[in-house]
């Protein structure tokens, strides 16, 4: 099990964190492969419907065996009761759409990396105050970039992620990267529901391709 602080140096050190939900279990482990196939090593997997826990639970068993260096989280933990079953189910790393107080303390009690989602610095100091140190922001549509370049310095410890609205273009990526941000996730301008639906796993992992060696342009760049 990674630390806390690993687990955040993998992710910004990535510049990216993909994050995808499919009910169907086979296609959620071929993403899963397509993505580490493509150089990923710490991925998002959304809690967003009844199937997601039996499929990551059989994720988490195929990734143990086939790629034991990849870190699998689960996102949209809304409540202690979600944290607890995929705790038990193995997950390397927690966030959610907003943050959750009681998520918060579950896990911290259980040293377990949870990334809350922000949307406002009132939202960010409160995570702060509980020893958070890795903040997604979210939505980033609604955002935008200039909030983050308002808020970096009043946060100089904290690492920031930014979800929703980004595109896998490097201005989209780097209007992010120059604002402050040390990650973005990106789900269905990359994992799109037509990829998956037509199990073009070759796309899915050339795109992600595509997107890292973006960001590594970039930084050498900047």
């Amino acid at each position: 099990m990674k630390s806390i602080q690993e687990s955040i140096e993998i992710i910004a050190q990535q510049g990216m964190l993909p994050l995808y939900f499919n009910t169907d279990e086979n296609v959620s482990v071929e993403v899963l492969r397509a993505l580490y196939n493509a150089g990923i090593r710490a991925v998002e997997y959304t809690n967003r419907g009844s199937e997601a826990l039996v499929n990551f639970k059989k994720m988490v068993e195929i990734k143990n065996i086939e790629m034991p260096e990849m870190l699998l989280g689960i996102g949209t933990i809304k409540n202690e009761s979600q944290a607890k079953d995929f705790h038990n189910a193995g997950a390397d790393f927690f966030i959610s759409p907003g943050f959750v107080p009681e998520v918060a303390d579950f896990l911290k009690s259980k040293n377990s990396f949870y990334a809350p989602g922000c949307m406002t610095p009132t939202e960010i100091i409160a995570a702060e105050n509980t020893g958070i140190t890795f903040i997604k922001l979210f939505p980033g549509n609604i955002l935008g970039p200039d909030f983050m370049s308002a808020i970096k310095d009043v946060f100089p410890s904290l690492t920031f992620m930014v979800t929703g609205g980004v595109d896998t273009t490097s201005t989209s990526i780097q209007n992010w990267f120059s604002a402050g941000v040390s990650a973005v996730g990106l789900g269905s301008k990359l994992i799109t529901k037509k990829r998956m639906e037509e199990s073009d796993y070759a796309t899915i992992e050339n795109e992600t391709k595509k997107v890292l060696d973006t960001i590594q342009t970039l930084r050498k760049q900047s």
